[in-house]
């Protein structure tokens, strides 16, 4: 039952093409039902989930790879679950008013049911190769809703782009699974979270957390992989909203979140788990104060506020844990109803750039409320949920273990990246719903509330948590925390921790946000002058795409000569550069217990007989006496069979050779005057070189292979023993 919720988008998927011609813009409300109900059904499991029983259900897969359908919902997981299915409800349901009949509702539907289901396999699974394959279908549907308007350049750009960057993770996160896997013995991420921090002395692990990093860091988008989020923001707003704010970016933060146990508690999970999230913090905030349009703003607010729960799952501690697993319920709801708000106005007014837009409070005045109570619950203002995590954040920067310059530095940049956070959320507040109404391409008729009720919802539960944090205390936040550092964690939440010092880092952000907001203009052309000053990571991105285009071009032109000749000299030195330079790295040959047999006069002639005639092939003139050279190779091997008493070989050899000759002399008519070779000095000395270094491998890989017992007993000893007892023969030939 468990593994049939979590695959049942999947099967949703299928019925989509028949529900859209008969319901049409209605599809979206009877979709919405499906992440409705398995909200409540997931929700099912809080109280056994917090009393400390996590749900684990296995179902054998590809056993002998390591690779089973394990489940396994733990507080952690279940956060995820309820965020995926509840804000899939409300984004479904938005979409159907968001939406036109003249989508593709089809493509829109069957596409963000293929992501849910995707999303709710990343965070359920309990094999970390399972994991991957989700992984990587989140990626793929994320590719599907960016290029939803295919028909848009802007589109098709940001659909490749957010697939090259996060499959780019994706491959170095599986190769991070993999020496997980050499350091561990298991994929089963219970089995690997039972070795706690073992692992973190093993001489794989810097490898194995950098390139889990990589992973986490693309799909969350940490500097430097951020800029395929502000991209990504072509997508319909329903998708925006839903992937690119509340899901599928905290995909990286659900990995490091899973893996703190095994990988973190060590100075470079610190400093680099942190370093690199405090720093997207500060760059997400500072660079959204120069957007003009809305979605972009909203974006680079996701990427800062992402950098501040990495940041804090860096910091490892309890309070931080649980101040991160709380940001990330915060973030989901009022993000996710910025998103909407922000297709709102689009929807109404027909643009979404700021200096067009203004007084729209008096047209929309719920829009405006609820773009004001979510706005400011992200700035941190007391009396919304976001105010009770940011000053968890604060509290937790303050008391890191770290010394020196980290012990400083790192609550310098939490106060620096939530200056700039207010300040861009008192811009979407005041700047669109504030001061006189603007002329717009389409006038507003009113709060639109088709589209309207699902994010006032979530601006609801920002009041109310806000308000009474214990009500996710014991059901949610501390579950998950416990499920993030693998032990019992009980942190309590409260809008009210006396006067402190992350009390006046909260005052301190909110008063010079006001006044850098009086000077609004002076701040965003300081900015803009800083941003056009700045190393841009997008056109090192488009002139890779360039180089890596050249490169494809320059190889193809060296490679493709359409001569067979060249060809098989680039097979045969990648063979010897390979496979030789690998036993000469690692001693791999072992000619030193080499038991050779004697060798008499009859294979001393042959031999040479073998040699002259292999050398004859290339070297006579003419087609017909190369083919008697090959034919005449191929009887001294068949007598080289009947030396070594192997008459069934022999007669196979004889046979062989004989229609091979046949067929080469009845060819030979139809072929054109064979030429002779005028090849330069240069091209006849790599062809022996080539030719005499395969030639030489091959026959070293065989001793080698001869000399070497890589079973015990030896198969070819087993063969020989068992030959009559099981095969009933003699011949160990005829038998096998």
């Amino acid at each position: 039952m468990f593994l049939a919720a979590v695959l049942l988008p999947f099967v949703a998927v299928l019925l989509v093409p028949w529900l859209v011609p008969v319901l049409k813009r209605r599809t979206g409300w009877v979709l919405s039902l499906l992440p409705l109900a398995l909200f409540v059904y997931f929700a099912g499991y809080l109280s056994q989930v917090a009393a400390g029983s996590p749900v684990e259900v296995h179902y054998a897969w590809i056993s002998r790879l390591g690779i089973n359908l394990s489940i396994y919902l733990d507080g952690l997981a279940l956060l995820f679950v309820l965020l995926i299915t509840g804000i899939g409800f409300l984004i479904i349901s938005y979409a159907a008013g968001y939406l036109g009949e003249q989508e593709n509702l089809v493509n829109f539907y069957s596409f963000m049911l293929l992501f849910m289901g995707s999303m709710l396999g990343v965070v359920t699974t309990g094999n970390l190769l399972v994991l991957y394959v989700f992984w990587e279908l989140t990626s793929v549907a994320s590719f599907l809703l960016i290029g939803f308007w295919f028909h848009r350049e802007e589109s098709r750009y940001g659909a490749l782009k957010s697939m090259l960057i996060t499959v780019f993770g994706g491959l170095s996160m599986l190769a991070g699974f993999i020496l997980i896997y050499l350091m561990s013995g298991s994929f089963e991420i219970r089995e690997i979270l039972a070795r706690g921090g073992d692992l973190t002395s093993h001489p794989y692990y810097i490898p194995a957390l950098i390139l889990v990093l990589l992973g986490a860091f693309t799909k969350s988008a940490q500097f430097p992989f951020h800029i395929w989020l502000p991209n990504a923001m072509e997508a319909p707003t329903p998708v925006s909203a839903y992937l690119h704010s509340a899901t599928m970016v905290k995909a990286g933060l659900y990995l490091l979140a899973r893996l703190t146990p095994v990988l973190g508690g060590t100075p470079a999970w610190f400093y680099l788990v942190s370093g690199i999230g405090l720093l997207t913090l500060c760059y997400g905030s500072f660079m959204a104060v120069r957007q003009t349009d809305l979605k972009a703003l909203l974006a680079f607010s996701t990427i800062s506020q992402l950098g501040l729960v990495t940041a804090l799952l860096g910091f490892s501690t309890e309070l931080a844990v649980a101040a991160a697993v709380f940001h990330i319920f915060n973030h989901a709801t009022f993000k996710g109803a910025l998103f909407m708000v922000t297709g709102i106005v689009d929807h109404e007014t027909g643009t979404r750039d700021i200096r067009e837009l203004g007084g729209l409070r008096q047209k929309m005045p719920v829009t405006a409320l609820v773009a004001g109570l979510t706005a400011f619950s992200m700035a941190g203002i007391p009396l919304l949920s976001g105010f009770v995590s940011k000053e968890m954040f604060f509290s937790s920067s303050l008391s890191l273990p770290a010394q020196g310059l980290a012990g400083w530095l790192f609550p310098l940049m939490a106060v620096f990246g939530s200056i700039f956070t207010f300040f861009y959320c008192m811009m979407f507040v005041f700047n669109v719903f504030g001061g006189k109404p603007t002329e717009t391409p389409a006038h507003p008729h009113g709060d639109p509330w088709v589209m309207l009720w699902p994010p006032l919802l979530l601006a609801l539960i920002n009041v109310v948590v806000g308000l009474y944090p214990g009500v996710v205390e014991h059901l949610l936040v501390n579950p998950a925390a416990s499920g993030t550092l693998g032990q019992s964690v009980t942190a309590h939440l409260a809008l009210w921790h006396g006067f402190n010092l992350p009390l006046l880092m909260s005052a301190a952000v909110i008063l010079v946000g006001l006044l850098l907001f009086t000077r609004q203009k002076a701040v965003v052309a300081f900015v803009e002058g800083v941003q056009n000053h700045r190393f841009n990571l997008n056109v090192l991105y488009d002139r890779s795409l360039v180089w890596l285009n050249d490169g494809a071009t320059w190889i193809t032109k060296v490679q493709m000569t359409g001569f067979l000749r060249d060809y098989l000299v680039f097979i045969f030195l990648w063979f010897v550069l390979s496979v030789g330079g690998t036993l000469l790295y690692k001693g791999g040959l072992n000619l030193v217990t080499l038991d050779l047999s004697p060798v008499g006069p009859y294979e001393v002639v042959l031999a040479l007989v073998l040699v002259g005639a292999a050398l004859g092939v290339v070297l006579l003139p003419t087609r017909l006496a190369a083919i008697l050279s090959l034919a005449g190779a191929g009887a001294v091997v068949f007598l080289f069979w009947v030396n070594l008493r192997a008459p069934d070989l022999a007669l196979t050899q004889i046979i062989v050779e004989t229609v091979s000759t046949v067929l080469f002399l009845l060819a030979f008519a139809h072929l054109p005057e064979l030429k002779k070779e005028d090849a330069p000095g240069r091209e006849k000395f790599v062809n022996v070189l080539v030719a005499g270094a395969s030639g030489l491998l091959v026959t070293l890989l065989m001793l080698s292979g001869n000399a070497t017992g890589l079973f015990d007993p030896v198969i070819a000893d087993y063969y020989v023993q068992q030959s009559v007892p099981l095969g009933g023969g003699h011949n160990v030939v005829n038998v096998v």
